[in-house]
């Protein structure tokens, strides 16, 4: 392990961005309060099929163009909706959904995303119309009930972490420096959503991300504990929908297993962005959201992509 540069003195978080409904479009906030599962609000809807199988961008794409809009307070400090607060969806040629951010009554069982399956809140005839209408198929809302259900991430790379709908791990960093790097690489520029980050920053070395095993943003600690291996989604343009093959070819080229970590087992993936956990969350105090602006300390790196975990 090696300790941070003079290089990495100076990056700050330059963006936050929540996804509330997994796979649709994030917002974009100045800050975000955090919880042990990520940050507040992020990946807590869920939507499903009739069997209770989640929806994602790699089988509808259409849920890129799915907006879900939250009070601005819902992202200040110890916040709480009352009966009259709503999160409110639109997407092309429908009609806008508002969505109740108190508790709803209904509950859908047989739940299931990727290994996890359970018991979610489920929000309601009128959302799951509106889902079923816009996707073509029958579709329901759910939001992650917090009260019966944890899902654990993998605790070979994070023992006793969890998250709600989110993959893998609570948040997910990148540098606005990778990005313009690998946009150099394309022929046509891509913007960050296409990697759906939760925690954008700037001032440090493209892809210096990679290397960060423990990091203090603001005064709050996070461990990097894996590297994030790219599926479909960054080839799908989150304006339209409608998927390419890029940056996906790219990639293959300057980020797959092959490239990064020639000493490791080969899984033919790709790799942009670093998976993180909250790792003092049970000592934190009152206080405790992420601002865009916060300093970012490195405390702990490796020396190459090839000692990372992935």
């Amino acid at each position: 392990m090696e300790a941070t540069t003079s290089s990495e003195a100076k990056v700050k978080v330059s963006s936050i961005f929540i996804y509330p409904i997994k796979s649709c479009r994030g917002i974009s906030v100045p800050q975000a309060p955090l919880t042990p599962t990520g940050f507040r609000w992020d990946r807590q809807w869920l939507v499903v099929n009739s069997k209770g199988r989640a929806y994602t961008q790699r089988v509808e794409p259409k849920l890129a163009l799915v907006a879900a809009e939250l009070p601005s307070e819902a992202f200040l400090e110890g916040w709480e909706p009352t009966k009259d607060s709503y999160m409110v969806i639109k997407a092309p040629g429908m009609e806008a959904l508002k969505i109740c951010l108190s508790r709803p009554q209904g509950v859908a069982d047989g739940v299931s995303v990727w290994e996890w399956s359970g018991s979610a809140l489920d929000e309601g005839d009128e959302a799951s119309k509106w889902f079923s209408d816009y996707l073509g198929k029958p579709s329901r809302l759910v939001r992650f009930n917090t009260e019966s259900e944890a899902r654990a991430v993998d605790p070979d790379y994070a023992n006793g972490h969890n998250i709600m709908f989110s993959d893998r791990f609570p948040f997910l960093s990148l540098s606005q420096e990778s990005m313009d790097a690998l946009n150099k690489l394309l022929k046509e520029p891509i913007p960050v959503n296409r990697f759906r980050p939760n925690i954008l920053v700037e001032g440090c070395e493209p892809f210096s991300e990679d290397l960060w095993t423990e990091i203090k943003i603001g005064k709050f600690s996070f461990q990097g504990v894996r590297l994030c291996s790219r599926c479909k989604v960054p080839t799908i343009d989150q304006e339209t929908g409608i998927a390419g093959n890029e940056p996906t070819e790219t990639l293959k080229n300057h980020r797959s297993d092959k490239v990064l970590r020639p000493n490791g087992k080969q899984q033919n993936r790709v790799y942009v962005g670093q998976h993180m956990v909250w790792k003092d969350y049970h000592i934190a105090g009152n206080e405790k959201t992420l601002k865009v602006g916060d300093p970012v300390l490195v405390l702990q790196k490796v020396s190459s992509a090839d000692e990372a975990a992935a």
